[in-house]
């Protein structure tokens, strides 16, 4: 079939099937993964042979593995350590010894039933990262213990290509020189070269990520040219991979390492922006490639066997992963998350499963069936996640929530309602209170407000977003809206919504960084505070004292580079939303603020006292506050 009518079905099996099944609550994945079988050889044979698609669409694991490692430094990954090497470990270990057993009281010799047990202890990596990242469960203790055991296995693939071969009770066919992985270079070598090759091509990927790559990229984005930025960083992704791959290793972990290595480069958000849209859409190919391997002719023949191995797999891994999950500290409902999230067989499977059958481990028919099923239960797997989320749910209603008394709004007319009482919000509510100013918080921790009312503080628990509880509590009546919440989009959410029900109403917001700030007065937020500017220029005062400057004269250093930074952050504002223009912008504006800076500074001669207090400064600094007050003014007419 011509590459252009392949590349049709396959765009347009994706646009028509994904949209529907997310609209129908399955996600994305499952979408995909129906697409494929319904273009597949086994259905209506839109699409010809799948090896070469595959290979290709494995790639979209690549990027996926590559893009997590810039989200993972290299502390990170050793705070998780037990995470990777005890759970993980004990996971491809505890599973492996469970399908072994049970194979081999089905009747398997202990060699097959082993090698059996260690290919279907994998994975999908793909299929896991993808679902929890729509359940929005990646960044929290779940993707961390889900993403812990992916990575182990990852690393568990390399032993295992050296260990299968030895398990051999068939005369050995065409094996794969590249165990698996193809392409290999040093499989001829003795073992201690191939082990010398493995760390040689860990060292150049470290080192070259460390020493070569910065300045690369450092001379590529002073040509300010988007497109070869882009290319520069899908060069780093295929080169790595083919290094990785020609040593034998695993590319996806290659990939990996690679973005642990950039994880603390200045360029890491360029590159995931860069990156983020082919990640996208080769492991949707990858996904409707999956689907499209499942052989409908097998199922058909062997309906009862198949899905008594399909779930006889998910349900065995779901328990000896909620075992281990509850053995390592995990609560219940998390436990069964991760283990309903990794039930499934992965990717690898296929691999190791071509890889035994060449070398004699396990038969052609076992193999060909244990490949449906694997394919069966990486399509069954969001399926089994929105089952998750429906039990849980309904474990949830049953179980009566135990929370704080909320209580009647007692406090009067308040001048101020303050939601969220954390670390931000109590300094903020302590001083307007200690300035007679009568106010009424809100937080939805609870544990926070347990703490706080043991020290005689009054706060209501209630979720802030919610335009009854803050009617009931007396915004209509207040004179201002503090948002102090820990969660980033429920403040955009709720400066957004009170802005709507409340026009003339002041509403001040903390916010995370310079994007967020955007973000909230683009909402309806009156000003912003971002919550680590003042502290940090505090710091950054006390020590020009310790460092010799006078009181006077350190304060009024932070005071120059406070309003630069103010008149940067209002500069920038009209360009904000539009990514390109926004960051040429900024590149120009921090080349500017540096020297008006430095020269402001340079008036601060030590020694010189009408230098130290720097009346220029301070009289530019009163116009600059003048004419803004002015177009406020001017805004409200």
């Amino acid at each position: 079939m011509p590459f252009l009518l392949q590349a049709l079905v396959y765009l347009g099996a994706a646009v028509i099937s994904v949209p529907i099944a997310k609209r129908l609550g399955l996600g994305s994945v499952l979408g995909y993964l129906i697409a494929g079988v319904v273009i597949g050889p086994f259905a209506l044979s839109l699409v010809g042979e799948q090896g070469d698609i595959m290979k290709f669409a494995e790639f979209g694991v690549v990027i996926l593995l590559f893009l997590i490692g810039l989200e993972v430094q290299p502390s990170t990954l050793w705070d998780m350590r037990k995470a990777i090497f005890g759970f993980g470990g004990a996971q491809v270990v505890g599973t492996s010894l469970a399908i072994a057993g049970v194979a081999m009281l089905l009747g398997l010799p202990w060699q097959t039933a082993l090698a059996v047990g260690m290919v279907l202890a994998m994975s999908s990596t793909a299929i896991v990262l993808q679902t929890l990242d729509e359940k929005g469960l990646r960044q929290g203790p779940v993707g961390r213990a889900a993403f812990g055991i992916l990575l182990l296995q990852d690393l568990a693939v390399i032993p295992m290509f050296a260990l299968l071969p030895t398990l051999a009770t068939i005369a050995p066919t065409v094996h794969e020189a590249a165990g698996g992985h193809g392409g290999s270079l040093v499989a001829h070598l003795p073992r201690w070269a191939q082990g010398l090759s493995v760390l040689a091509a860990v060292g150049v990927v470290v080192g070259g990520g460390r020493y070569l790559v910065r300045p690369i990229f450092r001379f590529i984005a002073e040509a300010r040219l988007r497109e070869i930025f882009t290319a520069a960083a899908l060069l780093i992704v295929v080169g790595v991979a083919s290094i990785m791959q020609t040593v034998g290793l695993s590319p996806a972990l290659g990939a990996f390492l690679a973005g642990v290595v950039l994880a603390e480069s200045e360029f890491r958000r360029e590159l995931e922006s860069d990156i983020e849209p082919f990640r996208g859409l080769l492991l949707g190919l990858f996904f409707i490639t999956v689907g499209a391997g499942i052989d409908l002719r097998l199922v058909a023949a062997q309906p009862l066997v198949l899905i008594g191995l399909v779930l006889g797999l998910m349900v065995l891994k779901f328990l000896v992963v909620f075992g281990f999950a509850r053995l390592f500290g995990a609560p219940a409902r998390g436990a069964a998350a991760v283990a309903t999230a990794l039930a499934q067989g992965g990717e690898f499977a296929f691999v190791l499963l071509t890889f035994t059958v060449g070398a004699g481990v396990i038969g052609a028919t076992l193999a060909a069936l244990l490949t449906a099923a694997v394919a069966v239960s990486m399509a069954l797997t969001p399926v089994a996640m929105i089952l998750y989320e429906r039990i849980a749910q309904m474990f949830d209603a049953a179980i009566p929530k135990v929370v704080p008394d909320t209580g009647a709004f007692e406090d009067g007319e308040p001048d101020i309602i303050i939601a969220g009482f954390g670390r931000f919000g109590q300094i903020t509510g302590r001083l307007l209170t200690a300035n007679g100013f009568r106010s009424t918080v809100l937080d939805s921790d609870i544990e926070q407000i347990d703490l706080l009312r043991r020290f005689g503080r009054r706060v209501h628990y209630g979720d802030a977003t919610r335009m009854d509880l803050l009617r009931a509590a007396g915004i209509e009546r207040a004179r201002m809206l503090i948002v102090a919440l820990d969660d980033r989009e429920k403040t955009v959410e709720l400066v957004e919504t009170a802005r709507k029900a409340f026009p003339d109403l002041v509403i001040l917001a903390r916010a995370w960084d310079r994007r967020h700030a955007y973000d909230l007065l683009a909402n309806g937020a009156d000003a912003v505070e971002r919550e680590t500017f003042e502290a940090a220029l505090a710091l950054g005062t006390t020590a020009l004292q310790k460092l010799g400057y006078r009181a006077h004269r350190a304060h009024r250093a932070g005071a120059i580079f406070r309003r630069h930074d103010r008149k940067s952050f209002e500069d920038l504002r009209p360009v904000w939303g539009q990514e390109e223009a926004y960051i040429l912008a900024s590149r120009d504006a921090a080349q500017t603020m540096d020297k008006l800076l430095n020269a402001d500074l340079a008036r601060l001669r030590p020694g010189d006292a009408a230098g130290s207090w720097d009346t220029a400064s301070l009289d530019e600094e009163l116009r600059e506050r003048a004419e803004r007050d002015a177009a406020r003014r001017e805004a409200a007419k």
